[in-house]
């Protein structure tokens, strides 16, 4: 049922049981929030959404009052603006003063709002907290002197992510968010997804800075830095930077990264590729040995650390193959660069990713590193800027090298549903020697948060899952659990319709610039050439020159990891 609704003055139609708020978004009208987060029940805590009815008397917060058919409202009358400014006066009057120096400092809401309604000085001044820093993370800092108790990070945590790591701790104006116990990040239920970044309006989460030990890498003569970066990396970074639709992104930013120091870069696509045959391969072993089934992939980090703190009942179903990154990492220092006679100590690698916890797996790795150092996109969008990088006159870096080879399968482990689709094409072609007809399954794209999956090969048949949002695990599990027995491969991605939307990408995301990255890796799988990894002539070289075939005693040792550290 439709009604008409005054706003500011303007009639426009309502929709029965929508807020207040969606009708404003719906109209082009836009008020501040600071607790709202889409898709989540408003608490309508923080107040800044308020504005103005006739015939009532206090102000109504837009994002939890239901639009009514009588209503007028007022938005920005003098009334609303007074409201908003003490609000957010009484909010800076005990809120750090380092926004020069602050990783936050542009992309700051309370910044932000504090510009546009021209507050210019400190109207009250109350005691600073003073609470100490959590830096024991190795992924994530957490500054709660910069918290505003928006409670966001609790409720992507609780909801979305469905850990509960974060809490609010002690009463009234005592009360800040916390841990368990007070024991910091650094803490099992933790995965270090750093999706609490995302929604965070201030500087109080922000990933763990690697960014002065890349640039002090890139002056060091002794090293040899080399850089890697996910196909998300790049759309990500395209969006960010202006470059035009129809240029070539990859290599473009390849060419940037030489022209900043790096003596290579690298597509992490390369490591996706290989863990796709070595995944096919496991998923196939288990199946003809009857070994324990499903198999749960092992791309995401987080994922892994859950199973392993959490879930230790479901570790033997883990893909043991390393992630992406730290197979691309393995590759270029023991063999592409090993043959150039480049020593592996003293091969600087770098890996850029869309996610924090990328920065907690390399903590793990024992011995010479795969990888040395890992910087989110904000990072290296950072660094972009510092060397002055302008994408506008900047020509791609030609392809020279076959190290730089992909198929877009690869590419495809940037959205959920994306690494599945990849595995199962050459899956199809291990089982049954032949090529899928349609490589395209749509069955495992969209952004639902659980998509299944049917493969017919002969007369066998074949279930695959792919779940995005951790919390959307959990019925899957207890089904599992429960006797269910017709699935064979199931994908997981902690972050929300996967690493596109990871806790290292740039902030500010709407749904509709998600759903544009996702189109981009589509249209570049629709584009390429090579569109499975087991035609990629650089990872059969690999095999035929250094790793012996997918699930090979040397492949063991350079590609997959012992889950047990």
């Amino acid at each position: 049922m439709q009604f008409n609704v005054e706003i500011n003055g303007q009639k426009v139609i309502a929709r029965r049981g929508e807020t207040i708020l969606n009708l404003l978004n719906r109209n082009g009208i836009n008020v501040p929030t600071l607790c709202h987060l889409n898709g989540f029940i408003p608490t309508g805590s923080c107040r800044f959404c308020s504005v103005e009815v006739d015939g009532m008397t206090d102000l109504v917060p837009a994002c939890s009052h239901q639009a009514e058919e009588w209503m007028k409202i007022q938005t920005h009358s003098p009334r609303v603006i007074k409201a908003r400014r003490t609000i957010l006066e009484l909010i800076l009057a005990n809120h750090p003063e380092d926004c020069l120096y602050c990783g936050r400092s542009g992309k700051c809401e309370l910044q932000i709002l504090a510009n546009e309604l021209n507050i210019r000085e400190r109207k009250y001044k109350t005691r600073n907290k003073n609470l100490q820093v959590d830096r024991n993370c190795p992924s994530i800092d957490r500054d709660p002197n910069k918290c505003v108790l928006c409670e966001r990070c609790i409720r992507v945590c609780n909801e979305t992510i469905g850990v509960s790591a974060i809490e609010v701790v002690g009463r009234g104006s005592s009360s800040s968010i916390g841990t368990s116990l007070n024991k910091g990040l650094n803490l099992k239920a933790c995965v270090k997804c750093g999706q609490c970044i995302m929604v965070c309006p201030t500087g109080a989460l922000y990933e763990k800075p690697t960014y002065s030990k890349v640039i002090e890498a890139l002056s060091n003569p002794e090293l040899y830095p080399v850089i890697q970066f996910s196909p998300t990396v790049a759309v990500s970074v395209a969006e960010e930077t202006g470059i035009k639709s129809g240029k070539d992104v990859v290599n473009l930013l390849r060419k940037a990264m030489m022209n900043i120091g790096f003596k290579q870069a690298y597509d992490t696509s390369l490591g996706a590729d290989l863990m796709i045959q070595e995944i096919a391969e496991e998923l196939n072993h288990r199946i003809i040995s009857k070994n324990t089934l499903p198999l749960f992939t092992s791309c995401c980090p987080s994922w892994v650390k859950y199973v392993k703190d959490l879930k230790p009942e479901l570790q033997d179903r883990l893909a043991t193959v390393k992630s992406p990154h730290l197979i691309t990492g393995n590759v270029i220092k023991n063999y592409l660069l090993a043959k150039s006679g480049i020593p592996a100590e003293k091969v600087f690698s770098v890996s850029v990713m869309p996610c924090t916890s990328k920065k907690y797996e390399i903590t793990l790795q024992q011995n010479i590193k795969d990888v040395d150092a890992v910087i989110t996109t904000r990072e290296l969008i950072r660094i972009i800027r510092f060397f002055g990088i302008d994408f506008s006159v900047l020509e791609p870096e030609p392809s020279y090298s076959s190290s730089t080879i992909r198929s877009s399968a690869g590419v495809l482990f940037g959205t959920a549903g994306g690494a599945l689709e990849g595995i199962i094409r050459s899956f199809y072609y291990q089982v049954s020697g032949q090529e899928m007809t349609n490589y395209k399954i749509l069955e495992l794209r969209g952004m639902k948060g659980r998509k299944e999956y049917k493969l017919k090969i002969g007369k066998s048949v074949y279930g695959f899952a792919s779940v995005s949002g951790l919390s959307n695990v959990k019925s899957l599990l207890d089904e599992i659990q429960s006797g269910r027995s017709d699935l064979h491969l199931v994908e997981v991605m902690v972050c929300p319709n996967g690493c596109i939307n990871g806790g290292g990408q740039p902030f500010d995301a709407s749904e509709k610039s998600i759903r544009s990255r996702i189109k981009m890796l589509y249209d570049t799988d629709e584009a390429e050439f090579i569109r499975v990894a087991h035609k990629n002539p650089l990872v059969n070289e690999l095999y035929d020159q250094w790793l012996g075939k997918p699930g090979s005693e040397k492949s063991n040792q350079f590609l997959h990891t012992d889950l047990s550290n």
